[in-house]
């Protein structure tokens, strides 16, 4: 018997298993629907779904017709600067945190404290500050994002080993060499971590932030779909949301795997 039949087999077994998952949630969905076990103003069916999807990405007639590209370009700005902000703010704020206990000391205390507050609440302030639009999305996103980030980047570097940063200070590195060749590297299992699930929040964030009344973003299309009585617009939004999450944090993982060396020995 040829010894690669059973891993090229195992190679197929594991392309298809992402989608086992979706699949049986398809099937069963197409079964409730098909047997009537839910009335379709409360769960439509597929192929209605994908009819209502085809024309609000595409076009035609109908509601909402061909408005996915502008919908979709402004949420992806709002969630990639909100991310973007997190990133700048959490990283080195974790790393720092993790590996000086002054810095610690003076930031667990009140990052703590703000992360216990629902995002909910944050939500008439950032109106109250920024109006509805672009910067309270931005900041509700950021604020989310930023949690995740900073912690995961405390725990890495508080967990990078003395030892390695003492053997590079014995070879000459300086303070950045150090952080760059060193404690980044140590610290990418966790960094890798904050920054998928910082993201993962931001899509959540994005849609709390547009359903506030702006105009355009998946979030404010699923409000209008509310608001017209279409569900199948609405579990439309809620699949494309997925969608671009999924390859957002597939972009954002390839990113990592590319330029830092340290994050290709990750799953």
């Amino acid at each position: 018997m040829d010894g690669s039949t059973p891993t090229n087999g195992r190679r197929r077994l594991f392309a298809w298993l992402p989608w086992l998952l979706p699949g049986l949630g398809l099937l069963a969905w197409w079964a409730v629907t098909r047997q009537g076990w839910a009335p379709p103003y409360l769960l439509p069916s597929p192929g209605q779904v994908a009819r209502a999807g085809k024309v609000y990405v595409l076009g035609g007639q109908g509601a909402m017709a061909g408005r996915f590209l502008p919908d979709a370009a402004a949420s992806l700005s709002r969630v990639f600067t909100g991310f973007f902000l997190a990133c700048a703010l959490g990283l080195p704020l974790g790393l720092l945190s993790g590996r000086l206990a002054l810095v610690n000391r003076s930031l667990s205390t009140t990052v703590n404290a703000v992360r216990a507050v629902p995002g909910i609440a944050l939500l008439p302030l950032a109106l109250a500050w920024f109006g509805i639009g672009m910067k309270t999305t931005v900041f509700l996103v950021a604020v989310a994002a930023f949690f995740p980030i900073y912690l995961n980047a405390q725990a890495g570097a508080r967990g990078a080993p003395g030892l390695w940063l003492d053997s590079g200070a014995m070879m000459g590195a300086g303070r950045a060499g150090l952080v760059f060749r060193v404690l980044v590297p140590a610290a990418m299992p966790h960094v890798v971590t904050g920054l998928r699930l910082g993201l993962g929040i931001s899509w959540a964030y994005l849609v709390l932030g547009e359903l506030t009344g702006v105009p355009d973003g998946l979030g404010a299309a699923i409000m209008d779909a509310r608001m017209l009585g279409r569900l199948d617009l609405i579990l439309v939004g809620i699949l494309l949301i997925a969608v671009l999450g999924r390859l957002s944090d597939r972009v954002l993982t390839l990113g990592l795997k590319t330029f830092f060396a340290s994050a290709r020995r990750l799953p």
